[in-house]
């Protein structure tokens, strides 16, 4: 017995490792920013989806996740989506979410007006629509809320509630001594009490072939009869006991999903087969299943104990996820017998198919596989140690020279194949109903990975390096006549070459290049090379299947070309699985036809196949999700959706937010917009769901966005029209302000005019008066000049008269002073000759001479002696003498008679009054008198 819960996880693993899954979109904590549970799921007529979260209500528009906290800051247990609202139950609360006029949701409590019958420490784990009513159950008691007449009703029962159940309309519950009971008409009543049921705890009930089918937790499915509970047999009941479920819903088409503690996911058909099984290995973030969901296009929402995953269970697509490393990228396959042959770098692996079997390696393959080729019943590998035959589970090695990339039949000889290696060309040939290699054919040595037949002996083949070439064979297939390389087109990295339709195509970067056989060039196709723009380019990789389809991978989706039915221009189908969903290995893409409407396409991880018949895109909608506006504060503000915007000019910057409620992993939305009123194009495809216009002018906007999934428009595009408002100086009172503005202006301007040539003429006036006053000024100048021209000349007159009195004086004296001398030889004078000389003395006394000089030298220098007095005032009556003397320009000389002194004597009273006023020695004594 200890062995058998590593038997269930061996099988798990196996069944795992070979299986195909739907896809599935993982949502971790980090995208949706809420907590790690979520307890219930739910989506609104608007396609959102809803989930209660331990840190609130998570709301989803398929662009963003918005987060709203529980109302009263406790876990989130519940929340379902009834007639336009959103009912959620929480710790001691349950209530409604609406939306306002933005879009944000607004909450309201019911609970709060019956808080008195609430039971301490009561939790809202579930929630229903019955009849007109809304069900909130908790673990103690269920409430009913009638949402019309706003009335409440409780139902207590004995047992509590463990869990509630609504299979065709009725109401049942599991109370906590595992009795299922039914409440009908406010009255509680069992519903089965048997011991098969007793001992576990029921996860679900669900309408039955002939009665109702419960689902227990640890036993599977039992149907209860009128005879009794009976054990309903489904695929994993061997393994059952061993897996605890959780959580479990009846899927639309009758399927069955159940959620368990540590398997993840299984889902079993209306008849109880297991269809898949989803786990952490398959790539579901988490094995415990808390809750589920079908959405309205058929996704499994699956509310996990870490994270929200979406299972696209309607997706025309199948993947093998190969998380274990062994089986790698697949380079190619083929469906052969009743087996499916998948090459990879690891090997050649086989399985049963159709079937669940495990992927086993083909002894002596492993390595690298290029390619899997199929003629005469035969299947033959190319490999990177040769070519191999295969039969069942064996390999053959029939070819030893490495690197087999390709194979293709010879025209007329079906008994002989070509085959491209890393060194040219070789070929195999049957005899008696067996393969051999037969040789390599001489003459060309370059690496061969695409070639096509362009005639009996001709093949085109491309290099990526260095181009195509056109190769002639002799009819012996035993070496090469001839190559010819093609000027046109261009080599390309990741390009191919391919024969499809009774023409040759080569595709690169630069488009798709058609030549027919008759054709000896190649002419570019218009309608293909648009598949190949600069914004789609991945890889020139093209594949022509047996089905008479021509694929070419690009970076939106995968797109095919079938002959048209009632034209002769190819038919294009794309289908929009983009690059990063495919995940396949550029330049190596391979898609094979594996029956009915089924393609298979090799990734890098395993494989996903395509069922062809329901790859159907479901027209899908766009609606804007907010509108918000902000000014120079930079605060958004939310504005009403449905009501057309009328903003301030100070709330000129406009956010739109948008989206497409398509959850499906392989798609991508794409979203285009226009804003008229500011410009009429609309913009580029991006894949942002958010855009914004700042600083719009005034004037009145229509917004436009629409999306684009894959290659299909949205079937609506979503308008919203708004209008920014002039801003206040343009505003019709600011126009009559300025109009009295410009009014009261004008007759500013004409006063201040007026003003202003009242000013220049009286200016003129003063202007000619200051003329006329400064020609009476030039004229009394004139005058004054002539007047101090007269002074001047009468000054040098006196000044003249002054030294020539001067003059005379001196010579008076000297004259005197002569006689005396003569008179005063004589030894005995007489009475009358010493009256004579008493005469003289008189006549030359100083100071007589002095005042009669002083008086005409001050009319002829006035205030010059008072001058030097204030100038030097230590100087004496007769410094300032002999000043005036010097001012005259006197020599010591002619200054002596008049100081009665010695010429000797003059000197010395010269270098005293030097002195006196401290006169430098450089400087002349006369020179600063003469300059005072």
């Amino acid at each position: 017995m200890k062995k058998t819960p590593a038997l269930i996880l061996l099988f798990l693993m196996f069944f795992s490792f070979g299986q195909e899954h739907p896809p599935i979109v993982e949502y971790t904590t980090s995208i949706y920013k809420g907590d790690n549970q979520n307890w219930m799921v739910s989506q609104d007529t608007q396609k959102q989806i809803l989930v209660a979260n331990n840190a609130g209500l998570l709301v989803f528009n398929g662009e963003e996740w918005e987060q709203y906290p529980s109302p009263n800051e406790t876990i989130l247990r519940s929340a379902v989506y009834i007639n336009g609202k959103i009912y959620t139950g929480a710790y001691m609360e349950f209530g409604f979410w609406e939306p306002d006029s933005t879009g944000k949701l607004q909450y309201t409590s019911l609970s709060d007006s019956i808080q008195e019958q609430i039971v301490d420490d009561e939790e809202f784990w579930n929630i229903f629509a019955y009849s007109d009513q809304v069900i909130f159950q908790s673990l103690d008691r269920i409430y009913t809320y009638h949402s019309e007449k706003k009335k409440f009703g409780v139902i207590t029962p004995k047992t509590g509630v463990a869990k509630m159940f609504q299979p065709s309309g009725a109401l049942m519950f599991q109370g906590n001594d595992n009795v299922l009971y039914e409440v009908e008409s406010g009255d509680i009543k069992p519903v089965s009490t048997d011991p098969e049921i007793l001992r576990n705890r029921i996860i679900n009930v669900f309408d039955g072939p002939e009665g109702y089918l419960v689902l227990t937790n640890n036993e599977g499915f039992y149907l209860l009869t009128e005879e009794g509970p009976q054990k309903w047999p489904v695929e994993t009941d061997s393994i059952q006991e061993r897996i605890t479920a959780y959580s479990a819903i009846k899927l639309n088409n009758g399927d069955f999903a159940i959620g368990t503690i540590s398997h993840g996911v299984f889902i079993l058909t209306a008849e109880g087969t297991l269809k898949y099984h989803v786990s952490q290995i398959e790539g579901l973030t988490n094995n415990t299943v808390l809750s589920m969901y079908e959405d309205a296009a058929g996704n499994l929402w699956v509310g996990l104990d870490n994270g929200i995953n979406c299972i696209n269970l309607n997706s025309p697509v199948r993947r093998f996820i190969d998380n274990t490393g062994i089986l790698g990228t697949v380079y190619g396959a083929v469906h052969h017998g009743e087996k499916l042959y998948v090459g990879t770098n690891q090997g050649l692996f086989v399985k049963n198919w159709p079937g669940k079997g495990v992927f086993r390696l083909v002894s002596g393959t492993r390595g690298q596989v290029w390619s899997l080729f199929r003629h005469q019943n035969t299947l033959f590998c190319g490999h990177d140690l040769g070519t191999f035959t295969i039969s069942g589970d064996k390999a053959t090695r029939i070819s030893t020279m490495p690197g087999t990339w390709k194979f293709n039949t010879v025209p007329g000889k079906p008994n002989l194949l070509l085959q491209g290696t890393y060194n040219g060309f070789s070929v195999l040939k049957r005899e008696n109903g067996a393969w051999y290699f037969k040789n390599k054919i001489a003459g060309f040595e370059y690496s061969s990975r695409y070639f096509e037949f362009a005639g009996t002996q001709q093949v085109l083949m491309s290099h990526e390096y260095k181009g195509i070439f056109e190769i002639e064979f002799d009819d012996a297939y035993e070496k090469v006549n001839k190559v010819v390389k093609f000027e046109n087109p261009n080599k390309g990295k990741n390009a191919s070459l391919v024969k499809f339709n009774e023409a040759i195509f080569y595709a690169s970067r630069e488009g798709v290049f058609k030549k027919s056989l008759a054709d000896s060039v190649f002419i570019k196709d218009s309608i293909l090379s648009k598949l190949f723009n600069q914004e789609r380019y991945v890889s020139g990789k093209l594949v022509a299947d047996a089905t008479g389809k021509l694929w070419f991978f690009t970076k939106n989706g995968l797109t095919y070309v079938s002959p048209g039915k009632l034209s002769s221009e190819p038919e294009l189908h794309t289908i929009s699985i983009p690059i990063l969903s495919r995940k396949s290995m550029d330049g190596f893409e391979n898609v094979t036809h594996i029956g009915n409407h089924s393609f298979l396409f090799g990734t890098t991880n395993g494989y996903f196949v395509l069922h062809l018949d329901r790859a159907m895109y479901e027209m899908h909608t766009i609606s804007l999700t907010s509108v918000e506006v902000s000014g120079l504060d930079k605060k958004n503000q939310r504005v009403a959706l449905n009501d057309p915007g009328d903003f301030e000019y100070n709330q000129n910057t406009v956010s739109f937010s948008y989206a497409v409620a398509d959850f499906n992993g392989f798609n991508t939305t794409e979203y285009q917009y226009k804003l008229e009123g500011l410009y009429q194009e609309w913009s580029a495809w991006s894949s942002h769901s958010k855009t914004s216009f700042d600083n719009l002018p005034y004037g009145e906007y229509t917004f436009y966005v629409r999306s684009r999934t894959g290659d299909e428009l949205s079937s609506n595009t979503a308008v919203y029209r708004f209008t920014v408002g002039k801003p206040w100086y343009l505003s019709s009172w600011a126009i009559v302000f300025y109009s009295i503005g410009f009014l009261l202006l004008g007759l500013l301007i004409h006063y201040i005019y007026k003003q202003y040539y009242r000013r220049q003429e009286e200016k003129l006036v003063e202007a000619n008066n200051k003329k006329m006053e400064l020609q009476r000024l030039a004229s009394e100048r004139e005058l004054i000049k002539v007047k101090n021209e007269q002074l001047r000349q009468d000054i040098e007159s006196k000044n003249r008269e002054l030294a020539a009195s001067a003059m005379n004086l001196i010579n008076k004296n000297e004259l005197l002073g002569q006689i005396k001398k003569q008179l005063v030889v004589e030894d005995d004078l007489k009475s009358n000759i010493k009256s004579v000389i008493r005469t003289i003395d008189r006549n030359v006394s100083e100071e007589d001479n002095w005042n009669a000089f002083k008086e005409a030298f001050n009319n002829a220098d006035k205030d010059f002696l008072k001058k030097v007095k204030q100038k030097h005032p230590v100087l004496t009556p007769n410094d300032l003498r002999l000043c005036a003397y010097l001012r005259l320009n006197l020599s010591s000389k002619e200054i002596a008679p008049l100081l009665n002194i010695s010429p000797r004597s003059v000197e010395i009273k010269r270098y005293r009054l030097r002195k006196k006023i401290e006169l430098a020695h450089e400087k002349s004594l006369v020179e600063y008198i003469m300059e005072m």
